[in-house]
């Protein structure tokens, strides 16, 4: 078996096309056909990079089609696979394809590179030694309230991917049953207009609410892990004195993470606590 042929799995930037590897590039290059998402919008980073290739577009309803299309050019020829932006098959379509290039002996490698969920996990300040990745927020009333159970009951922190149109009502969600959890909302990274909003959830809830401009971009949401282990209780009226000189210093949401962090009392009832001294 040639090992120059087969399938590469290639990761593409995010957003800022800097991100993008050498060895990526070359691959790239050296390829016979690129197997795609969407044409239009690889042809942007291709036509960037000086690569005239021949594109396919796969998309979850076609694979199998494009596999029997292939079938002969994944042996004889060197494809790559892409997506429209970051490392291929997470969230996106291709993993029949990788099925049956390992059924069929195909040679299979992959070059790795940007993809979003790690710099949201990097970036939140929430503990990342492990995490589980969800998905897509999902698009029903119904499969929404579930996906946000999931994350209500996840001993891990969790990270998941949000489209402009549903991030409002995701937040919404996180806020009415996930409020006493820190919560990181990454907008448009590596990207110009990146931005990291870090609170509970009625601190993002008004960030979103207040501004437009917020709702607009792609976003990754990482939520902290359900953690059941409770400290003794302690009576924070007690020590009013102490945390409105905290308050004189912090925020309210710093004030209410060190308070829960040297007390183990619940997040939510720390801060509706020091919003009824306030």
């Amino acid at each position: 078996m040639n090992k120059d042929l087969g399938l590469y799995i290639v990761a593409t930037p995010i957003g800022n096309l800097e991100d993008i590897s050498e060895r990526a590039v070359n691959t790239m290059m050296d390829a016979d056909i690129i197997i795609c998402e969407n044409p239009k919008h690889s042809l942007k980073l291709l036509n960037k990079l000086g690569i005239k290739k021949k594109l396919i577009s796969l998309h979850d309803y076609n694979e199998k089609m494009v596999i029997n299309k292939l079938a002969k050019d994944l042996i004889d020829k060197k494809c790559i696979l892409i997506s429209d932006a970051g490392s291929p098959l997470v969230s996106d379509p291709g993993f029949k394809l990788i099925q049956y290039c390992i059924k069929n002996n195909i040679n299979l490698t992959s070059i790795p590179g940007p993809s979003a969920i790690i710099p949201a996990l990097q970036l939140s300040g929430i503990p990342i030694n492990n995490f589980s990745f969800m998905g897509f927020f999902p698009k029903s009333k119904k499969s929404m309230v579930e996906f946000i159970d999931k994350i209500k009951n996840n001993k891990a922190t969790s990270v998941f991917f949000v489209s402009s149109h549903k991030v409002v009502k995701c937040i919404d969600l996180l806020d009415s049953k996930i409020n006493t959890r820190l919560i990181t909302v990454s907008k448009e990274l590596t990207k110009i207009n990146e931005k990291i909003y870090r609170g509970l959830g009625p601190d993002i809830k008004k960030l979103f609410t207040e501004s437009k401009a917020n709702k607009k971009g792609e976003f990754v949401i990482v939520v902290e892990a359900n953690s059941d282990s409770e400290k003794p209780i302690i009576e924070l009226k007690n020590y009013k004195s102490e945390i409105n000189k905290l308050l004189t210093k912090f925020s309210l949401t710093d004030v209410t993470q060190i308070v829960h962090k040297l007390t183990g009392i619940g997040k939510n009832k720390v801060y509706k606590w020091i919003l009824s001294l306030k």
